[in-house]
């Protein structure tokens, strides 16, 4: 029994790099999973491989947990389509897409053939790992996202920015609400009145001053 020898690498994170070695006769699914036995991803997610040209176009699907929409189409399904029978050329590619929900690319490439297979050896067999798989962003039960487990609020926090304690309460008790910049904003304003009231008072006599008298005229 052949045994096939994948590359399989992440369209744009090309540093991540596995390399399987698959009988001829084992599935796509078999593939598949084996994967993601190397990135430590769940297999259980919606996935095709598309038989590619050199320069990685698609062609026809083969699908793991498909939509009813590609069911009905009659897609091809992982679990009944071995290997051997999609490989026309030594060096043949499969574009694959992991997860439609939120989707990672994948090159996968034949690189060599073996004719024989390794007693041995339990098929798939993960020969040569490099990089670690980026990480994945999943949503929570509440329907966002979690970034991580203690994520960091960028909303101003007004009270912990004043540097706000529990004592300080009464302090906005005695204001009666009226926040912060309330006394200063009364002192302004008495600041304000004082003013007018002194650029009044320097022209208190200005009618002494112009009309003394009517015998001037």
């Amino acid at each position: 029994m052949a045994i096939y020898r994948f590359k399989i690498s992440f369209e744009d994170f090309d540093e991540v790099v596995r390399e399987i070695d698959i009988k001829s006769n084992q599935t796509f699914e078999d593939l598949h999973k084996a994967i993601h036995k190397s990135t430590g991803y769940s297999p259980e997610k919606s996935s095709s491989f598309y038989v590619s040209t050199d320069h990685w176009i698609k062609g026809d699907e083969i699908a793991y947990l498909p939509s009813e929409r590609k069911v009905s189409r009659g897609v091809v399904l992982m679990e009944n389509s071995k290997l051997l029978r999609f490989i026309d050329d030594p060096h043949q590619k499969f574009y694959y897409i992991y997860n439609f929900d939120r989707p990672f690319d994948f090159h996968v490439e034949l690189i060599k053939i073996i004719l024989d297979a390794d007693p041995n050896v339990e098929y798939p067999a993960l020969v040569k790992k490099i990089g670690e798989a980026p990480k994945i962003i999943e949503k929570n039960n509440f329907g966002t996202v979690a970034v991580s487990s203690n994520p960091v609020s960028t909303e101003f926090d007004f009270l912990n920015e004043l540097n706000f304690v529990p004592e300080d309460s009464d302090e906005l008790d005695a204001m009666d609400g009226r926040g912060i910049n309330e006394e200063e904003k009364q002192e302004e304003e008495e600041e304000e009145h004082t003013d007018d009231d002194d650029n009044f008072s320097d022209n208190d006599h200005f009618g002494d001053e112009e009309f003394d008298s009517k015998e001037d005229y």
